[in-house]
């Protein structure tokens, strides 16, 4: 067990709660990347892989709370995405009509 891959978890899930908030409260994709979030989604899958095969230790744990979290806002931001297209349909409808 690394106290600095510990410190390094901690630190990086520190920020999704509040990317989560912000996601749950602006109802928007705009200043979002998926790309982003499905790469970081994938290195933690692979230190839960390599905490698993190789050296499982505690620290396993706070992997998987960051994959938590991160796939928290991933499901926030097809939920926005489909809000913003639905959006967008109801627009192009009121300008049809107008």
């Amino acid at each position: 067990m690394s106290i600095f891959e510990i410190i390094m978890l901690i630190c990086f899930g520190a920020a999704w709660p509040f990317s989560i908030y912000r996601s749950a409260k602006a109802r928007s994709t705009k200043g979002k990347s998926l790309l982003f979030m499905l790469v970081v989604a994938t290195g933690y899958v692979a230190g839960i892989v390599n905490k698993l095969v190789y050296n499982f230790d505690g620290v396993v744990y706070l992997y998987v709370l960051d994959l938590v979290l991160v796939s928290t806002d991933i499901a926030l931001f097809a939920r926005n995405r489909r809000l913003e297209r639905r959006g967008e349909g109801a627009a192009a409808r009121v300008a049809e009509a107008a």
